[in-house]
């Protein structure tokens, strides 16, 4: 997060936030403040444990397909662990794992013909070495329970930070599932994770390198594409199908797009009729774009603001996933980091939707 002049949205009012620091006087002059459309959050999560800090960060949805009302979110506390959270917003479970920054999930079937509901994370405890963190949950308990040691990227990589991570489905046979973790100089290193005398390990495939520092990611099983938010200036498209990985612009920082940076969070909501959207967190003026991934061009823009519950600002992560939630969730579920819950710690805000299609007039 940059320092900047926030607006903090909420209720309906908004109340401009200079944020100051004790080491600096000048502030960062803010970008441009492009037109957006109301939204209100429905719920917010329980704060993180650090408080006094940008702490909170990615969440990741888990849908309970036998009782949807019972589905779990997930979300960091990049100084601290990974939180399991209930769709009433209350902390269920929490890890202390160290600085664990983004996180994903996807259910995988191991080789003993079991279903397992892995979670991944990108560990950023160590700077020096870039690792990824695995996990089980357990979608009746909310629970969840470390698998062993943290598995490090290949020594080549270092040193490096651990920044973004995202998850995608297998490419090949053998596989569970494909990893992503982007480090801070802008290389995103694919790895695909197999299960090795009874452990889930990474095996390192390939990288694709950005110019700079991102973070955000996503993979589009429909399309098998890559997403990455190359921070102050676009939106990458990798197609993972290819030989070798290389990206392609499908967003650049601008009014046109409706970015202003830093291009934060992205997120993936698919229909299953086949229309697709990409959500990106455009974290310079606290909204959100949605663009069409069929045409690639933006439909409109929403930001979190009015109702019982504050608004969001700065938004690092966020997640989106269609289907039954609930009565309160009922075409799909959209989570987002909020960057300033004062006078409380960071946290995370719910939103339905069935009401961001009604602002931004997707039939």
């Amino acid at each position: 997060m940059k320092a900047r002049d926030l607006v903090k949205r909420g209720a309906g009012v908004m109340l401009p936030i200079l944020l100051l620091s004790a080491c600096a006087t000048a502030s960062v002059a803010p970008g441009p403040f492009l037109p957006a459309t109301d939204v209100p959050a429905l719920v917010e999560t329980d704060p993180v444990g650090t408080g006094h800090a940008d702490a909170a960060d990615d969440p990741v949805i888990w849908r309970n397909r036998a009782d949807p009302a019972a589905s779990l979110i997930l979300g960091t506390d990049k100084k601290a662990g990974l939180y399991v959270y209930g769709l009433d917003g209350k902390a269920r479970d929490f890890v202390p794992a160290g600085a664990l920054n983004n996180t994903d999930l996807r259910e995988v079937r191991m080789a003993d013909g079991t279903t397992r509901i892995l979670v991944g994370a990108s560990d950023r405890t160590d700077k020096a070495e870039p690792r990824i963190a695995l996990f089980g949950l357990d979608g009746a308990t909310g629970k969840l329970t470390g698998l062993g040691a943290d598995s490090f990227l290949p020594a080549g990589h270092a040193p490096a930070e651990a920044y973004g991570f995202c998850m995608g489905g297998p490419l090949a046979a053998g596989e569970l599932a494909r990893a992503y973790v982007v480090l801070k100089d802008g290389t995103v290193a694919e790895s695909r994770l197999i299960e090795r005398a009874g452990h889930i390990v990474p095996e390192h495939l390939r990288d694709v390198k950005f110019a700079t520092q991102s973070e955000g990611c996503v993979v589009d099983d429909g399309t098998k594409t890559l997403y990455v938010a190359e921070e102050d200036h676009a939106i990458w498209r990798v197609a993972l199908g290819a030989a070798t990985l290389s990206g392609e612009a499908f967003a650049r920082v601008g009014a046109a797009a409706g970015l202003v940076a830093d291009i934060e969070g992205l997120a993936v909501a698919r229909e299953p009729d086949g229309r697709a959207w990409l959500v990106a967190s455009s974290q310079g003026d606290n909204a959100y774009v949605l663009f069409d991934l069929a045409t690639g061009k933006p439909i409109g823009r929403f930001r979190i603001n009015g109702g019982a519950i504050d608004g969001t600002s700065d938004t690092d992560g966020i997640e989106v996933m269609l289907g039954d939630f609930g009565p309160r969730f009922p075409q799909g579920l959209f989570v987002a980091q909020d960057g300033n819950n004062a006078p409380q710690a960071q946290n995370f805000k719910l939103l339905s939707w069935q009401s961001i299609r009604a602002a931004r007039g997707i039939e």
